[in-house]
């Protein structure tokens, strides 16, 4: 047993307080620096985008005020949308899939834009399919995606910029909001997109919620082509309540009269919550049982839960379809060769991936709850007992921020060891901080000021998770280290060499943005 708990040196240059005051103020002289300028980058558009994260200290008072989104966080955005020219009308052109859910969204908005995009190429319908989604894994301009790509950042600095000189310039009062001022980070890019889409002509746009739905900055469109819920569960619990009915009612705000709603099955709290507000709403609410056309379909990984996923996906895809063409007929008994095509070759980076190199086999899954921390440990165990010279387990985890994530550790951990042919558990687990380089800390895309500094120079978070690891598991070897970039070496380094040709199979999880980092690193990559 060898547990390393000791203070650690920083070597962070971009986590001080000083340098996250100076961006999170970096707005009071952007404007006019960059007015002045007549080639405004990418860089200079990050830039002015960081200073819209609400810092630390402010989320800390919302927080111990109880302040929470409510439906004044509509409002605002639909007076930010008439500032840069757009009504909630203009947005019906977009034909929107809007999904929500605890799990799975993102994933089920994969399927539909891989779906519509195998269709689009056969058949040339739709002409351009916007994907927006969140959080990003190396770049902000991966949220906003035209084709299946993410937008370039010429492109991204142009539109940023238009929107950010809008609401500049727009003299159009509203009681909500005060002139001249922006939304926050998040609001700012859900703003940007809907400018993007309109502009480039995207005649589909399918959009996964920030968190719930009822107040989420997504939730100004009125006439959604479809609205789908994935999975739901336990998840932000300060924003959208601490039990799945609550987080229910709030998921089931994209629903919207006079369009068709879907589901898959769910826990009996959550389905009668999701039943209550169809009703309500007077909307037609489909509960789908897994597709019987899914048989022979090769989903990855091929589990329920993604089963589920695809089968949501089909249901969003083929509505969608029909409205832009009403001569779409979808097969009754099969799948179409696009659907089945859209399906089986989908890309959805940093769930469930695999990468292998000379020294690791690196398995990838961004999971943030309980229940899908134990699929992931799962599909790990899986995947390593495929592999016959498979070298010692390694994890890599953090989830930053979230108290309540101390509590994930417990069915991570015994999920591989009773999942394991052997009941072996992991052999080394890092917790390390979402910091990506040892030398100068952030990418640029990744600065985040909605988290305590001192809490990540202190890896405060880190050093509970820890504690909690050595009692599940006193045998593992557990370490703390302060950066992506410095975990990912540490693991490769942990194969034992004596055992011929082992390599380390080191599972990254528990936070997108490690996961992202992570990816960045391994791949040398700009963005996915």
């Amino acid at each position: 047993m060898h547990h390393v708990l000791r203070p650690i040196a920083f070597r962070l240059a971009l986590v001080s307080p000083l340098r996250s005051l100076t961006i999170t103020h970096h707005h009071l002289f952007f404007t006019k620096r960059t007015m002045a300028s007549s080639a405004r980058t990418y860089n200079d558009a990050i830039d002015a985008l960081n200073s819209l994260q609400t810092p630390f200290a402010v989320i800390e008072a919302r927080r111990k005020a109880g302040i929470r989104p409510d439906a004044h966080s509509v409002k605002e955005m639909r007076a930010y949308l008439a500032r840069i020219g757009y009504s909630s009308q203009d947005l019906d052109r977009l034909n929107i899939v809007h999904v929500a859910g605890t799990k799975g969204k993102g994933s089920t908005c994969a399927f539909v834009d891989s779906i519509l995009t195998r269709h689009q190429r056969t058949h040339g319908i739709p002409k351009r399919i916007g994907l927006f989604t969140s959080p990003h894994l190396i770049a902000v301009r991966e949220r906003i995606r035209i084709d299946s790509k993410p937008i370039s950042e010429e492109l991204f600095a142009r539109y940023f910029f238009e929107v950010w000189d809008r609401l500049e310039a727009s003299k159009l009062a509203q009681d909500e909001v005060e002139l001249g001022s922006k939304p926050i980070y998040a609001r700012y890019l859900t703003l940007m997109s809907y400018h993007v889409y309109l502009s480039e002509g995207v005649d589909v746009a399918i959009y996964e919620t920030g968190i719930g739905g009822e107040y989420d900055a997504t939730n100004v469109v009125d006439r959604p082509v479809a609205s789908g819920i994935s999975t739901l569960g336990i998840d932000h619990v300060f924003v959208l309540g601490d039990t799945v009915d609550k987080i229910a009612w709030h998921k089931a705000g994209i629903m919207k009269t006079g369009s068709p709603a879907f589901t898959i099955e769910q826990v009996p709290s959550a389905a009668q919550v999701l039943k209550d507000r169809a009703v309500e709403k007077g909307v037609d609410l489909k509960i789908l049982d897994v597709d019987s056309r899914l048989n022979g379909v090769k989903i990855r990984p091929d589990a329920p839960f993604q089963k589920k996923n695809a089968t949501l996906a089909i249901a969003l895809a083929e509505t969608a379809l029909k409205k832009l063409n009403p001569s779409f007929k979808p097969g009754s008994d099969s799948l179409s060769p696009e659907f089945v095509q859209g399906l089986e070759q989908v890309v959805w980076r940093g769930r469930c991936e695999v990468k292998e190199e000379d020294q690791a086999v690196w398995h990838l899954d961004g999971a943030h709850t309980v229940d899908s921390l134990k699929v992931a440990g799962r599909w790990f165990v899986e995947e390593c007992v495929k592999k016959a010279k498979g070298g010692p387990k390694v994890l890599i985890f953090n989830q930053q921020g979230r108290s309540e994530a101390v509590d994930f550790l417990d069915g991570l951990c015994n999920t591989v060891k009773s999942a394991d042919p052997e009941g072996t558990g992991f052999s080394h687990v890092i917790f390390c901080t979402n910091v990506t380089y040892a030398a100068t800390g952030y990418k640029k895309d990744f600065v985040n000021h909605q988290y305590n500094p001192k809490d990540i120079e202190n890896m405060t978070q880190q050093r509970v998770f820890a504690e909690r690891w050595s009692t599940l598991d006193p045998s593992a070897n557990v370490i703390l280290i302060p950066t992506i970039e410095e975990a990912i070496n540490k693991a490769r380094s942990l194969v034992d060499t004596t055992e011929g040709e082992q390599k380390v199979q080191a599972l990254i999880t528990g936070s997108l943005h490690l996961v992202g980092g992570a990816l960045g690193i391994l791949e040398k990559a700009d963005a996915l």
